[in-house]
């Protein structure tokens, strides 16, 4: 009683500094709105300054939901103050410009730059007592490691690397063990990591998980992400669960062609002329063309001709191979590397979205060549092609450049079986983060054609090696 006593009480605290934190935000942007830009306003002062509140609040909490501006405990400091202070700086941005169509005046901007300063400052305090408070408050968990082979350590090490909220103890491969035998040695530990474990094992442990009061990270298998999605046919006497082929309804995809148009043809306007100076950029350095077109598949299989700013060589691909780009990969000129960075060079997919061939969230498409190596390891890989290719996704946002396909395709899916007009919005906001994010665009390692990793399950001495660096021995 004591324990759950004290973690209702944890779980207070943090809900009652993340609603301080907000609050305070809101009023320090009235404030400012009160001392700097009450002589804009002639008329229902009192009024516009409430309305201006409940403006910036709106978008700034579901800017900080979509960056998870208050995931402390997992996210590291500097990315906690990084989302929140992005979230102020597009809440502002969008006051900023409601309220000059509201006057049809610009007004001078300077002061709100004194705020976001000001708020930056408050968010690298919050923030920083905020992480010291969450881990002294919560322990590092006793945890152990559940998994099917090798390479699913190495999966989820990113998850284990947190030495803050995880103390590794056990490592167990489920080929060497049972459920009964599991539940004799796992007693000791607070958290349970399980990859790569066969469906009905991965099912006994998420029963012992719930009944033991244990925290379960599971790694979920291609068939849980699609049955998580599926709806309940309750038209019968036992629980049923509908799959079948995603189809979305007319009315979401008319709204979403209609956002493709619109946000597609005031992306071009707008960034103009950002691209007349790439294209410019581009053409000084070697005088080789300026975009680059490739074949790409979409719904069902179908190709187009995607357009993207030219990053590499001329010559890139003299020797016929399709290969994905490799961390400080030669075939990348200068003017590449900034496109690349900044995602610039995606940007004349713009037109393919105006066009239809592409839209904005959806999965991202791939070479024939490249998806043909997929299938091979991965025929699940085609269920990506249930909808059009995108120019951002699920995938995008939550992965990198150089995720691996089985990884891909289970995010991927994910977008697919909860398609939604709001799902869309949240992605497409979240891209903005993710243009920041270095990591993001990583290339494969240099060894690589696609991002599926090496393996060395054909040779049984080196893998046996892998294994036992993975698992520290």
């Amino acid at each position: 009683m004591k324990i759950k006593t004290k973690q209702y009480f944890n779980l207070l605290f943090q809900r009652v500094s993340k609603f301080l934190h907000f609050i305070i935000c809101i009023g320090v942007f009235v404030l400012f709105g009160y001392l700097f830009y009450t002589d804009i306003f002639t008329d229902a002062t009192a009024r516009t300054f409430i309305w201006n509140a409940v403006l910036y609040g709106a978008v700034l909490l579901i800017l900080f939901r979509t960056y998870n501006a208050y995931y402390v405990g997992f996210s590291r400091i500097g990315d906690l103050i990084f989302s929140q202070f992005l979230s102020q700086l597009l809440s502002l941005c969008l006051v900023y410009a409601a309220n000059c169509l509201y006057v049809l005046e610009l007004f001078n901007p300077l002061m709100l730059l004194v705020l976001l300063a000001v708020q930056l400052v408050f968010d690298i305090i919050w923030c920083f007592f905020a992480n010291i408070i969450y881990f002294r408050t919560h322990k590092s968990l006793k945890t152990c490691v559940i998994y099917g082979k090798a390479s699913d350590l190495d999966r989820v090490s990113g998850i284990l690397s947190n030495s803050k909220k995880f103390t590794v103890c056990g490592k167990i491969k489920a080929s060497e063990t049972d459920i009964a035998s599991l539940t004799e040695k796992l007693g000791e530990y607070l958290c349970i990591v399980v990859c790569g474990v066969e469906a009905s094992l991965q099912d006994d442990i998420a029963e012992y998980c719930v009944r033991e009061g244990k925290i379960g990270y599971f790694a979920p298998h291609i068939g849980d992400i699609i049955m998580a999605g599926s709806p309940h046919v309750r038209a019968f006497d036992v629980p049923v669960l509908s799959v079948s082929r995603r189809t979305p309804k007319i009315e979401y995809l008319i709204l979403k062609r209609i956002l493709d148009i619109v946000a597609s043809a005031v992306g071009i306007i707008i960034l103009s002329p950002f691209m007349l100076v790439v294209s410019v950029a581009i053409k000084l350095y070697d005088g080789g063309p300026v975009l680059y077109k490739q074949t790409r598949l979409t719904r069902d299989g179908e190709t187009f001709r995607i357009c993207k700013f030219r990053s590499m060589r001329t010559d890139a691909e003299k020797d016929g191979v399709a290969r994905l780009a490799t961390e400080n990969d030669d075939r990348i000129t200068p003017v590449g590397k900034i496109l690349r960075k900044l995602r610039l060079d995606e940007l004349p997919q713009l037109f393919n979205i105006l066009g239809g061939s592409m839209t904005i969230v959806g999965p991202r498409p791939e070479r024939p060549e490249i998806a043909e190596q997929y299938y091979k390891e991965l025929p699940e890989f085609k269920l990506r092609l249930q909808v059009k290719a995108g120019l951002t996704g699920y995938a995008q946002v939550y992965g990198k450049y150089n995720t691996e396909p089985y990884d891909k395709l289970q995010m991927d899916l994910m977008y697919i079986n909860n398609m939604s007009f709001v799902q869309d919005l949240k992605l497409i906001l979240a891209t903005i983060r993710v243009i920041f994010m270095k990591d993001s665009t990583s290339g494969v390692e240099k060894n690589q054609v696609t991002a599926i990793k090496a393996r060395t399950s054909a040779e049984p001495e080196k893998a046996a090696e892998k294994e036992k660096e993975l698992l520290n021995i």
